[in-house]
């Protein structure tokens, strides 16, 4: 059973670092590129719902220890906030791979951070993926299929918004050339 972060209630603005970039579901007053420091993003989560299923899972993304990460910063309004978090939680805490955590990300040009909620993979769950090579990587990826459609999408989506934001990634980077990429992005 998931646990949420009771300090959550409090904030206003939510930190994302993969498919909340490009598909965030919820309205904002604003989105801000920012950097989360002691995280990084990595395809470490076996997709058994969204992206893939238990028989072929696919990969994800999940904020695991170390490094910095950079992503979008999501202000949300005091009226908005209730449902808008209920929103996300339902959407990344399904399984339980995700743990939810309170941490200061700061906005690009500002220089005193904001508290956001973000969710950070559970290293200690079975759905967890310890780094692996790039070849079998690739075979997640391009198994996996579930119910918001393939893990290839996903990758590429990421990839290209990433790139849209002037984010280099070299983990997903790496990727790449195993995946036809557009050159631009629709927002």
């Amino acid at each position: 059973m998931p646990s949420f972060n009771a300090q959550a209630e409090q904030c206003r603005w939510i930190f994302g670092y993969g498919s909340l970039m490009w598909q965030p579901g919820f309205c904002c007053l604003q989105a801000r590129p920012a950097r989360l420091s002691g995280y990084h993003r990595r395809l470490s989560v076996y997709s058994y719902h969204y992206r893939g299923t238990p028989e072929k899972p696919g990969l994800v993304l999940g904020l695991d220890r170390g490094g910095s990460c950079k992503g979008l910063a999501f202000h949300i309004s005091d009226g908005d906030w209730k449902d808008t978090l209920a929103l996300v939680r339902k959407r990344e805490m399904i399984t339980g791979i995700y743990r939810e955590i309170i941490k200061q990300v700061y906005l690009e040009g500002e220089d005193q951070p904001v508290v956001a909620v973000t969710y950070a993979v559970n290293q200690s769950h079975g759905q967890y993926a310890a780094p692996q090579s790039p070849l079998k990587t690739m075979v997640l990826v391009n198994q996996g299929h579930g119910q918001s459609g393939s893990c290839s999408d996903y990758v590429r989506n990421t990839i290209a918004h990433l790139r849209s934001m002037h984010i280099h990634d070299p983990g997903l980077e790496q990727l790449a050339p195993f995946l036809k990429l557009s050159v631009s992005v629709n927002r």
